[in-house]
């Protein structure tokens, strides 16, 4: 990949306010939270490098699902 920097939009699991995400995929996968600047409450970003298809894969949830 050329470029490592790009920027999605994304919109707030919580919330629902829209937003731009710079994506840094020079560090490979990751995996952070950080907060929306409308509610406040943490975004769980998961982010997945295909170096393979050269595409970035991004999830974005609130992480408050339970998992059984």
């Amino acid at each position: 990949m050329s470029n490592k920097l790009s920027e999605k939009r994304i919109t707030c699991p919580h919330c629902g306010h829209h937003l731009h995400a710079t994506v840094d995929a020079s560090a490979g996968d990751q995996d952070y939270y950080d907060e929306c600047p409308a509610c406040c409450m943490e975004i769980h970003y998961n982010l997945h490098v295909d170096e393979y298809r050269k595409k970035i894969q991004l999830t974005v949830d609130s992480d408050d699902e339970q998992v059984f």
